[in-house]
C-alpha cells in the first residue's frame, strides 16, 4: 500500500451562513480526494460547538455570518481547540477582512472562486504547518509588506528659553557636554573671543553665574537629554 493510499483523509467542518453555498461546498468537498466532511455549521457559534464535539482537523470558515462572525469563531477555535486549523473561505479579499482573520489565527485564506484542487492544497498545507493562501492573497500580503511605512513626523526642536538665539543655545549645549571655550571655538569654527561673547550674552539673559549652573539649566530646559543606561 502506498503512503498516499494509507493516509487518513482530513476531517473538515464547513461553516457558512448561506444554506445553498454551504451545501454546495459540502458537495464539492465530498468529491475531493483526501477530505472527509464531518459536519457543517450555519454560523460561528455552531462552528465552535462542532469543533468541540467532533475535533476536526480543519474548519473551512466563512467570515460574515450572524451571531458570531468568522473572525471571532476563528479566535475561539484557535484558543480553545489548537489542534484544529482554520482556512477562511470567503467572498472578500480586502484588507479589512484578510488581516483580522490572519491575526485571529487562520492559517489559510481562500476566496470562493477557488477550485477543488486549490482547497485540497490549502487543507494539506495548513495540516503540514504551512500557510494555505491563494495566489491572489499571497500577492496582496506581499504588496502590503512592500508598501513604504509612513515617514515619522519630524520632532519639533525644543523652544529656546529666555530669548536665547540659536547660536547661544548651541554654545550652551556644548558647555553642557563639557567642552572648554577653545574646544567650542574649534567646533563652531569661530574665535574664542566670539565664544566668550555668546557665553556672556546667554549668562546675562538667563541669570546664570557659572558653567555648573549652565549645565543644570541646559538639562532642565530640554536642550540636552540625560544619558540612557
Amino acid at each position: 500500500m502506498s503512503e498516499e493510499a494509507g493516509k487518513k483523509p482530513a476531517r473538515v467542518v464547513v461553516a457558512d451562513d448561506q444554506t445553498v453555498v454551504r451545501e454546495g461546498i459540502v458537495m464539492l468537498l465530498g468529491l475531493l480526494p483526501g477530505i472527509e466532511v464531518v459536519g457543517s455549521a450555519a454560523d460561528g457559534d455552531e462552528a465552535v460547538e462542532l469543533v468541540a464535539e467532533l475535533a476536526p482537523d480543519v474548519v473551512l470558515m466563512d467570515l460574515r455570518m450572524p451571531r458570531c462572525d468568522g473572525v471571532e469563531a476563528t479566535r475561539r477555535i484557535r484558543s480553545e481547540h489548537p489542534g484544529t486549523q482554520v482556512v477562511v473561505l470567503t467572498t472578500y479579499a480586502d484588507d479589512e477582512s484578510l488581516f483580522p482573520a490572519l491575526r485571529a489565527g487562520a492559517r489559510g485564506y481562500l476566496t470562493k472562486d477557488a477550485g477543488g484542487d486549490e482547497i485540497v492544497r490549502a487543507v494539506e498545507s495548513v495540516l503540514s504547518g504551512d500557510a494555505g493562501l491563494s495566489p491572489s492573497i499571497q500577492r496582496r500580503l506581499l504588496e502590503r509588506l512592500s508598501e513604504p511605512e509612513p515617514a515619522p513626523r519630524p520632532t519639533a526642536a525644543p523652544e529656546a528659553p529666555d530669548g536665547l538665539t540659536a547660536r547661544e543655545c548651541e554654545v550652551l549645549v556644548l558647555i553642557a557636554e563639557g567642552l572648554t571655550n577653545q574646544e567650542i571655538a574649534r567646533r563652531l569654527h569661530v574665535s574664542t573671543a566670539t565664544v566668550k561673547t555668546h557665553i556672556n550674552n546667554l549668562f546675562a539673559k538667563t541669570g546664570l553665574k557659572d558653567r555648573a549652573q549652565a549645565v543644570r539649566y541646559a538639562y532642565a530646559n530640554g536642550l540636552v537629554r540625560p544619558p540612557t543606561r
